[in-house]
């Protein structure tokens, strides 16, 4: 599956910092642009993960999961 999320990204002395307005508490940082992004994108991957685990922790043994795409 594929997400595609903004990331609004500052810089700060010798530092890259960045944070996605789709993603509350997704920040990532780094010495380059490329790691600043790659930092961010595992930080939504996890939020993703966690948030995906808790929203189904309590569903019924019986209830069907199914996918939707997103245009």
């Amino acid at each position: 599956m594929r997400h595609e999320f903004s990331a609004v990204i500052e810089r700060d002395g010798d530092w890259f910092v960045a944070w996605s307005p789709e993603m509350p508490g997704a920040n990532g940082q780094g010495k380059t642009l490329e790691e600043c992004r790659d930092n961010l994108s595992e930080a939504i991957a996890l939020l993703l993960e966690d948030r995906r685990e808790d929203g189904l922790r309590g569903v019924p043994p019986d209830a069907l999961i199914q996918t939707v795409q997103v245009a």
